[in-house]
């Protein structure tokens, strides 16, 4: 299931361990001054020489997930990959707009770091879009999932069998980045960012509004509207209206963001943890924050760093929201065997009983650590995350770490070490770990005029205009 969804995933199971808390005083120190930090923040980073060998084997083997990994007739990211080939419901030809769009941002990065050559990431990605422009397209959005094989919606609910407008977002989001990418290039690269051009601009936002001013997340051309989802925040969904705002074709007004994902001003709320405060009220977890995916999946071309608006600095933020999310784990308050400075994370993942949205909190915090937290999070927290990743790569090893990086999720408590991949897990990890390095992602999409026009029209300030 699909971790955006976390509306589905409403009750979870509390999972009880004896296991000794780990010492405390290993958490992050909170700033000792306020102050915006991303101003402190480099374009590159040098991979420190204790890390590097990790570092570039876990960005190439995840990015194969979206390469050697990927369904072969669109080219486009598996929703899942299991590696002992059992698909309970059949899905193996199924693929995610939303992954995909993430995959789309990891095959530049396999481009940049040389894990392939220029022409074949072009190839892919042509093949990838060429297919978008056939598959079912509902008022120019995508379904979330699709049959990677017709091109088919592959209903996600019975209700949701039509247009997704956040799985379109982050698919919006990697395909901009691709056209910045290849907007400069030969005749068939140009070629390619103009099809891409004509995909985002029949992309219709406005429709999306129902009428109202606030963005609503499915549409149905057998149900209509009756998933009944208008988006407010705060959640993972921010992109969708920087996009909807920044579409040139059916582009959606700054009374739309406000009132709608902003709850006029409803969105703001102050909650401090472990000296680190966040200023948005988190659905569903405003006490700790939500799952760490949510300062992952906008940003992954949407730049935080020095990204403000009348709301919040969102560097600041999703920094602090991670650093809850470290030290939670840290103090480990359920003593859940593993836990501590070296090993820690908790998002939406698969779980020991099926899938969750794990956070921080007593209810949210089920024992089971995600890799892609943490090393998602490496531009926030570089230090604690690569002192996971070496853990997890050096000391569990085969454990957790197969064929397309570090598996979707393990758990030490329950010995629990599933052999299986999720789409929208490991695209992050391979987009954010190049951002901390490079900033690849982020100074392509922000690159985009129409998503610097979006922002001015919402009222956001950045470095990159």
């Amino acid at each position: 299931m699909m971790k955006n969804k976390i509306k589905l995933v409403a009750c979870v199971v509390i999972l009880s361990a004896t296991f000794s808390c780990t010492n405390r005083k290993k958490m992050s120190v909170a700033a000792s001054a306020p102050g915006d930090t991303s101003k402190s923040v480099s374009d590159t980073h040098i991979i420190p020489a204790e890390y590097e060998k990790i570092y570039t084997d876990v960005e190439r083997t995840t990015f194969q997930y979206f390469w050697d990994g990927a369904e072969p007739n669109s080219g486009m990211a598996r929703e899942r990959f299991h590696v002992d080939g059992v698909y309970p419901e059949n899905d193996k030809n199924i693929v995610t707009t939303g992954g995909g769009g993430f995959g789309v941002m990891a095959i530049l990065v396999g481009i940049e770091r040389n894990f392939v050559t220029r022409q074949q990431g072009f190839e892919r990605l042509q093949r990838i879009v060429n297919f978008l422009a056939k598959a079912d397209r509902f008022h120019g959005a995508w379904p979330h999932w699709i049959n990677g094989e017709t091109g088919k919606v592959k209903p996600f609910g019975k209700k949701d069998d039509g247009g997704d407008l956040v799985e379109t977002s982050y698919m919006i989001q990697g395909l901009l980045a691709a056209r910045q990418y290849f907007l400069n290039g030969n005749e068939q690269e140009k070629a390619l960012a103009e099809k891409i051009n004509k995909l985002w601009q029949e992309v219709d936002y406005n429709w999306y509004r129902n009428g109202k001013n606030v963005l609503y997340w499915h549409w149905s051309p057998d149900y209509d509207w009756q998933m009944n989802f208008p988006v407010t925040g705060y959640n993972e969904c921010l992109i969708m209206y920087v996009l909807g705002a920044s579409s040139p074709t059916h582009g959606i007004p700054a009374e739309v963001y406000n009132e709608g994902w902003a709850k006029s001003g409803k969105i703001n709320g102050q909650t401090t943890k472990y000296g680190h405060t966040l200023h948005f009220v988190h659905n569903d977890n405003p006490e700790y924050g939500g799952p760490l995916f949510w300062a992952h999946y906008s940003y992954l071309g949407l730049d935080p760093r020095g990204l403000k608006d009348k709301y919040a600095n969102y560097w600041e933020e999703n920094k602090n929201q991670v650093l809850i999310n470290h030290d939670w784990c840290v103090e480990n308050p359920n003593h859940f065997k593993g836990y501590g400075e070296n090993s820690w994370g908790l998002t939406a993942s698969y779980s020991i009983n099926g899938y969750a949205a794990h956070a921080p909190g007593k209810d949210r915090d089920l024992g089971v650590i995600s890799p892609t937290a943490a090393l998602s999070s490496m531009p926030y927290t570089p230090d604690f995350s690569m002192l996971a990743m070496k853990h997890w790569y050096q000391d569990l090893g085969e454990k957790v770490y197969g064929v397309y990086g570090f598996y979707d999720a393990f758990s030490e408590t329950a010995n629990w070490y599933p052999k299986r991949y999720l789409a929208i897990d490991q695209g992050p990890i391979v987009v954010m770990m190049e951002n901390y390095r490079t900033a690849l992602l982020w100074n392509l999409f922000m690159n985009a005029p129409e998503v610097q026009q979006g922002l001015k029209k919402l009222g956001f300030q950045s470095q990159h205009f």
